[in-house]
């Protein structure tokens, strides 16, 4: 008998999964931590310098 060909798990994985699933081990990619960083990084400084508390970087 011949023997059967067994799928690999993370070619069946990579099937199985969708986007969201995709997308979060893209991010969550130690290839990608410092990318991610710099984009968070960027994002908070975004969003404190258009909330109110930027006035406290204003001289007196």
């Amino acid at each position: 008998m011949p023997t059967k060909r067994i799928q690999s798990d993370s070619r069946r994985a990579s099937q199985s999964r969708g986007y969201i699933g995709l997308t979060y081990d893209t991010i969550t990619s130690p290839d990608n931590a410092t990318m991610v960083r710099s984009i968070a990084i960027f994002g908070a400084a975004v969003a404190f310098i258009a909330s109110p508390w930027a006035e406290f970087l204003l001289p007196p």
